[in-house]
């Protein structure tokens, strides 16, 4: 097992699989005293959590690189689900194996901790590159169009979510046990808890919507109770997991909480153009992978540079 998965780590995973028992028992009480009504969808999300808990804690107890791999793989099938939504040119079928083939590479630089050109391969080289694909084919009809469809989900699929990798990789030994796994495991229970609780502040408070067309069930209330309950979260699981003092665990809370929310608005305002419910039918219950990430594609990368830019 991982070295720094000691203390505070098993602390806070013993604390999510609590509360997930607690879920499905309270999920089993209704269905058994409320037949009348359907909880289907509410069990198959719990299901589905368990599910995702599950994998996540055996890719951060795994050896370091077989852990980067595990998120290397869930961009592929983010990307892959990507492409899946949107229409992409015949002409461009070799250029979106190019696009594919920069996943492996991407995570490569967070393997040799290569920080110059992770930061700089797929906004830069890989930007470049792709548009060169495209003109050798020949097509300008929808260049534009294609062009900025590839660049946009690769942004978002695989720079942004190889931040989470890159989290592992931080210097080991400057902060004995809380580096690595201790800093992924605090961005995702922030970020996940973050969407529950707007929507669960919204669902009770909730009167304003924030923006309607996008949406609708989206309101301030719901916004403003995920920024407290949040910020809480932060200040208690810091201690836990990272090196954040108080004053950082707030503004890292605050961080996650905000761009949790408009990460959502982003991946829904997406499927809103695509006029779909969901990204996908992979997880019961959630949609799609993309449908679970999507505040993570605004988090992870600035997480990821607000501790390294503080503390590494």
């Amino acid at each position: 097992m991982n070295p720094a998965l000691q203390g505070g780590f098993v602390t806070v995973m013993a604390m999510v699989y609590a509360l997930l028992t607690l879920a499905t028992v309270t999920g089993w009480g209704l269905t058994h005293y409320r037949p009348e009504r359907d909880f289907q969808e509410l069990r198959q999300r719990i299901y589905s959590w368990w599910g995702i808990v599950l994998i996540c804690t055996l890719a951060l107890g795994l050896n370091r690189t077989l852990a980067i791999g595990f998120f290397g793989l869930l961009s592929v099938l983010a990307f892959r689900e990507y492409l899946g939504l949107v229409s992409t040119r015949a002409a461009d079928r070799r250029v979106v194996w190019w696009a594919y083939a920069t996943i492996p590479v991407q995570y490569f630089w967070v393997v040799v901790e290569w920080y110059g050109m992770f930061i700089i391969f797929i906004p830069v080289y890989v930007f470049l590159l792709l548009p060169v694909g495209m003109v050798l084919a020949g097509e300008t009809r929808g260049y534009l169009r294609a062009a900025g469809t590839l660049q946009w989900g690769l942004l978002t699929t695989v720079f942004s979510l190889s931040h989470l990798a890159y989290l592992m990789v931080l210097p080991d030994g400057r902060y004995p046990g809380l580096s690595g796994p201790g800093l992924v495991l605090y961005l995702l229970v922030l970020t996940e808890l973050n969407d529950v609780a707007q929507y669960c502040w919204g669902k009770l408070l909730g009167r304003h919507r924030v923006t309607p067309k996008v949406s609708p069930n989206k309101t301030w209330e719901g916004f403003l109770g995920g920024i407290a309950t949040t910020l809480v979260m932060s200040y208690l699981l810091a201690p836990l997991l990272t090196p954040l003092g108080n004053g950082d665990a707030l503004r890292a809370g605050l961080l996650i909480a905000v761009a949790g929310f408009f990460g959502d608005l982003s991946i829904s305002a997406l499927k809103r153009d695509l006029s779909i419910k969901d990204s996908g039918d992979l997880l019961p219950g959630h949609g799609g992978i993309l449908d679970r990430l999507d505040s993570l594609v605004y988090t992870a990368p600035l997480f990821f540079h607000f501790c390294r830019y503080y503390y590494f």
